[in-house]
């Protein structure tokens, strides 16, 4: 078995469309909330026609045997004035098809990401992980990556 990564391209945008939509379906049968307020906006595929033209995002796309089975998407984020102009590589999305998992794609996509990341001066770094998703935690803590916000929510309910 061999794992690759490569940058993603235009010619990727359906393969790279259905693992988001298998992402969505995973994330969103946890938190139905995580399609409006974490994923892609419609439409998919101008969103991420977006995200791959951006000057400061990247999208790769993780294989085995050259097959895709995962992608990662990441952009650099400005911090606040007061980090004198530093900052933050942000790991947008990371999937990887769960038949796929626990053989080392994430980590190869992970690695080669923050390789891109660093070769622009990146040294901050960061990868939302919703509640419950212990796996997706557990990844990133393997990565010497650790907790330091927690987003807290809440929805009315409608009064009808």
């Amino acid at each position: 078995m061999q794992i690759t990564v490569r940058s993603a391209a235009d010619a990727d945008l359906s393969t790279i469309i259905g693992l988001y939509e298998r992402a969505e379906a995973e994330q969103t049968a946890k938190k139905p909330i995580w399609a409006l307020t974490d994923g892609l906006d419609e439409s998919f595929e101008d969103s991420l026609k977006a995200a791959l033209a951006a000057d400061e995002s990247w999208i790769s796309i993780g294989c085995i045997d050259g097959t895709p089975v995962g992608f990662i998407w990441a952009t650099i984020e400005p911090m606040l004035r007061r980090a004198g102009g530093e900052r933050t590589g942000r790991i947008r999305l990371v999937y990887t098809d769960p038949d796929a998992r626990g053989v080392g794609v994430g980590h190869a996509m992970l690695e080669s990401m923050m390789g891109v990341l660093r070769s622009r001066g990146i040294r901050h770094f960061d990868a939302p992980v919703g509640p419950g998703q212990r796996l997706t935690k557990n990844f990133f803590e393997g990565h010497e990556f650790a907790a330091r916000s927690i987003i807290m929510y809440h929805a009315d309910e409608d009064d009808a």
